[in-house]
């Protein structure tokens, strides 16, 4: 697996990846991103700023990227950046399919991007993120999955992942929602030819959504990689809206509650990959820190006691606005 060559990396912030779904589009949904990004946000400002970030990233240790076909022009800006430095060969680059960007590079769009796990949109987003990152790719992801999902049950798309994968493509999925476990658990269940087939998950897990921690452990214990995102919430954990027992640990550790959020992550003995989303290279730098933060066991039941019941936090989500 790809991920193997993070486990050679000496750098304590090999472990933490830097997700692109805040800059490879105008429009997100993460809190201060109006204020992270100001108004200039033209296709060449925003490649500017990935590259800035990627470079950013790659000097303190980050190994691993994250894209995907619904992250706006994000492999495209990806691709640009491996391209202008044929040197860095020690990285993972993941991505994922399952979505189509469709807000035409505007925040104010009625649909951002259109969900779809069939076999047609697999094929046709495998061939576009195959032109743009060719043998660079690593890891194919379904994106945001749930328990309904087609993706789990299509055994012509099941073989067509398989064949993939045989070729050296690693596949892996993400999920979103609260049933996350379920599809995980679901997954994980999924053969072809009597062999699993997926190798990573990529889940939301974080103080306020802990949901899914069990079943990625169970992922785990079954030899797949786990990656989470969404590590500080889309925003509500870091400064200034943190809860205050975030603050209060942040505050002793002489850190941002980023860093505090995302250190909760990185002590979970099951976490193979920690996202950052930071969208600022001084937002990239704060997250890192949490690499050197050490939680105690009272930090720890203090931050764990935060949990919001599944349905109450990703109704929550969904109604955090697009800017």
């Amino acid at each position: 697996m790809p991920f193997a060559r993070l486990a050679t990396a000496t750098t304590p912030t090999c472990h933490i990846g830097l997700g692109l779904a805040a800059i490879g589009r105008p429009g997100y949904i993460n809190l201060g991103r109006d204020e992270d990004l100001g108004v200039d946000r033209t296709v060449e400002s925003l490649r500017a700023r990935t590259h800035e970030l990627l470079d950013a990233a790659y000097a303190q240790g980050v190994r691993y990227f994250d894209a995907a076909r619904s992250y706006g022009r994000s492999e495209e800006f990806l691709a640009g950046w491996l391209h202008a430095r044929p040197g860095i060969t020690d990285v993972v680059v993941g991505s994922k399919w399952g979505y189509t960007y469709t807000a035409g590079w505007r925040t104010d769009a009625e649909a951002h991007e259109i969900k779809d796990h069939g076999l047609a949109t697999y094929r046709r987003q495998r061939a576009e993120s195959a032109e743009l990152l060719g043998e660079r790719l690593d890891l194919y992801q379904i994106h945001s999955v749930t328990p309904d999902s087609p993706a789990l049950t299509d055994k012509e798309l099941h073989a067509e992942l398989a064949e993939a994968a045989a070729r050296g493509l690693t596949v892996g999925f993400s999920t979103s929602g609260p049933a996350q476990a379920d599809a995980i658990r679901t997954a994980l269940a999924v053969t072809v030819d009597g062999e699993p087939l997926f190798r990573t998950v990529q889940a939301t897990y974080n103080v306020l959504e802990t949901s899914a921690g069990p079943a990625l452990a169970e992922a785990h214990d079954a030899g797949l990689t786990v990656i989470v995102k969404e590590g500080m919430a889309n925003g509500r954990l870091a400064d200034p809206h943190a809860p205050a027992a975030v603050r209060a640990v942040a505050q002793e550790a002489g850190l941002g509650s980023d860093a505090v959020a995302l250190a909760y992550v990185l002590r979970q003995p099951w976490a193979g990959v920690v996202l950052s989303g930071a969208a600022t290279a001084v937002q990239l730098a704060s997250n890192l820190h949490a690499a050197v933060v050490d939680l105690d066991e009272e930090q720890t039941a203090g931050l764990a006691a935060l949990a919001e019941e599944p349905v109450a936090y990703w109704a929550h989500r969904g109604q955090l606005p697009w800017h």
